[in-house]
């Protein structure tokens, strides 16, 4: 069974403190990245920050593989997708608070390896944790 990747969970729960807390959620999303689909003229640096407050947006859906919702831009309601890969933060607009996530999805990178004694990598087996009794 494939590896989830924890991006979508840290999103929900990372919001609901937003919530919570009475602070406003927002993501910082990488337009460039396939199935992101936001208005056009509102990226800046080919990235965009969405309010996902529900004050904000109508039908908000924070999903395994992608955020979706409507919003409004200059009066219009606009359909907003952005695969759950695309998402580069969520913080609170009022004090920054938040996480930062790593381009791409951290479910892809290979498990982590070293070197042995003739120069040849070998991925480690098992867990690094020990047994105490």
């Amino acid at each position: 069974m494939a590896e989830r990747s924890t991006r979508p969970y840290l999103i929900r729960a990372l919001h609901q403190w937003a919530l919570d807390s009475g602070l406003t959620p927002q993501i910082a999303v990488d337009v460039m990245q396939p199935g992101v689909e936001v208005p056009a003229g509102y990226a800046h640096d080919g990235q965009i920050v969405l309010n996902i407050h529900p004050q904000a947006v109508h039908e908000l859906d924070l999903g395994i593989e992608s955020i979706t919702f409507s919003a409004r831009f200059d009066s219009r309601s606009e359909f907003i997708i952005v695969p759950v890969t695309a998402v580069l933060a969520i913080f609170a607009r009022e004090n920054g608070r938040g996480i930062q996530f790593p381009p791409g999805d951290e479910g892809t990178e290979p498990p982590p390896s070293s070197v042995t004694d003739d120069g040849s990598p070998t991925t480690r087996k098992g867990s690094h944790l020990k047994v105490v009794k």
